[in-house]
């Protein structure tokens, strides 16, 4: 037991005779961890794009409800009113008249 750990330590499994099998079998896990670490960093850079997308939702929305809340603002009738009443115009006070026009074929 003790000569086996002190071969293991040694690195002797890496130039014995039948250490082609090793080194295939260390090939192919460096392959996997490289393979997974890049995964890994992948995954990562997908959920920091989603965060970033999150949060530039966020914002669209809130500029959305400022915008709307402006636009619900400058619709009301007082403030069109005040708003002409500054170029010179005002309410009409005749009510309009619907104007029928007739054709003689």
């Amino acid at each position: 037991m003790k000569k086996n750990f002190y071969n293991l330590i040694k690195g002797k499994f890496l130039v014995s005779d039948d250490a082609f099998k090793n080194w295939r079998l260390i090939i192919f896990l460096s392959v996997l961890a490289l393979i997974m670490i890049a995964s890994s960093h992948s995954a990562d850079k997908k959920v920091h794009r989603i965060a970033q997308l999150n949060n530039e939702v966020k914002e669209l929305k809130s500029e959305y409800v400022d915008i709307r809340m402006q636009l619900m603002q400058t619709k009301m009738e007082s403030k069109i009113i005040a708003a002409m009443a500054k170029r010179g115009l005002e309410i009409s006070v005749t009510p309009p008249q619907k104007i029928k026009i007739t054709t003689k074929k």
